[in-house]
């Protein structure tokens, strides 16, 4: 318990599914936690299990997308609790489709989401960190970053865009003792990827002959965001943390 302690972090896509599992792992080792995201219903939710738990957490209506929407969060998280140490880059979409058959719609909206609103949200929350003598930042890619994924060709791309500005920004802020790392996952089973492997099939199709044979519980994920966020990791900075079920493995 209480392995950050004191710290205050920001949750996006945290209304339900591996965001919502990110806070209560948060929370219940110590942090403060201000979670947004659009689904407002699912927001509130996730702060009733928060509070139920006794952890402190508030929360804001935000669409990624929009850089105002980015300033009355970091705005929120310095009224509401002082200071900003963690951020936790969680929202994120995705498209299916071959790349002839995509269009440039999906793929605006795969980039404002994924790369674009990840990219405001790293950009402001560094001053903050800097006041606040450091911090971690943790963007989620995903284990399609790493290899090509036929009918992923959209999705595959703009992870793999943030795998690469993660290690580039983790240079720029070494010295102000900011850690910037991805975490890679594989196949999650949560609401958004029901659709997915709501098949033996598709599930079958999906995990690639990944050895531990299943999807992940968004909880498993949330223990390597835990580790990212605690000064546990202290000496990452700029790295890839995978979590695939042995999907790299064969």
């Amino acid at each position: 318990m209480g392995r950050v302690d004191g710290k205050v972090a920001i949750i996006t896509g945290a209304g339900g599914g591996m965001g919502r599992a990110h806070a209560l792992k948060l929370s219940a080792e110590g942090a403060k936690v201000l979670v947004t995201d659009v689904k407002e219903a699912g927001l509130a939710e996730t702060v009733e299990l928060v509070e139920a738990m006794g952890g402190s957490a508030a929360s804001l209506h935000h669409d990624v997308q929009n850089e105002e929407a980015w300033n009355s969060v970091f705005k929120k998280v310095i009224y509401d609790f002082g200071r900003l140490d963690i951020l936790v880059n969680n929202a994120g979409v995705y498209t299916v489709g071959n790349v002839e058959d995509c269009t440039l719609e999906q793929w605006d909206r795969v980039f404002n989401i994924n790369a674009r609103g990840l990219f405001m949200g790293v950009r402001g929350a560094i001053p903050l960190m800097k006041k606040a003598g450091g911090g971690s930042i943790i963007n989620v890619s995903s284990n399609f970053a790493l290899v090509g994924r036929p009918g992923f060709s959209i999705y595959c791309a703009l992870k793999g865009a943030v795998r690469l500005l993660t290690k580039a920004i983790a240079a720029e802020v070494a010295e102000d003792k900011i850690r910037v790392n991805t975490l890679h996952p594989g196949l999650i089973e949560t609401p958004m990827t029901s659709d997915l492997i709501d098949t033996p099939e598709k599930l079958d199709s999906l995990l690639g002959g990944a050895p531990l044979r299943r999807a992940a519980q968004p909880e498993e994920i949330a223990d390597a965001v835990l580790y990212l966020a605690s000064d546990e990791s202290r000496f990452m900075l700029g790295s890839e943390l995978t979590i695939d079920g042995g999907y790299h493995a064969v």
